[in-house]
């Protein structure tokens, strides 16, 4: 599984480390995913999924059904 947020879909930044004398060196800013059990109450089970840690606190807000329409995911698949 790549590493990408089920939810939203954040996935890894290319950028650069700058160091003190201004060398570049390529880097890759990975997106702060966590695997996450939540309880899907339309469907009465828990759903496990890997989301980063900003969807998480979304997801308190709207709700897991809301934000699986949005991403367009069938929570049953899962």
């Amino acid at each position: 599984m790549a590493r990408k947020c089920q939810l939203t879909g954040k996935q890894a930044n290319n950028a650069f480390a700058i160091s003190h004398s201004h060398r570049r060196t390529k880097k890759l800013q990975e997106a702060n995913l966590q695997w996450k059990r939540v309880w899907w109450k339309e469907g009465n089970r828990w759903v496990r999924l890997r989301l980063s840690t900003k969807a998480i606190k979304t997801l308190e807000k709207k709700g897991l059904q809301a934000m699986a329409k949005e991403a367009g995911i069938n929570l049953n698949k899962l």
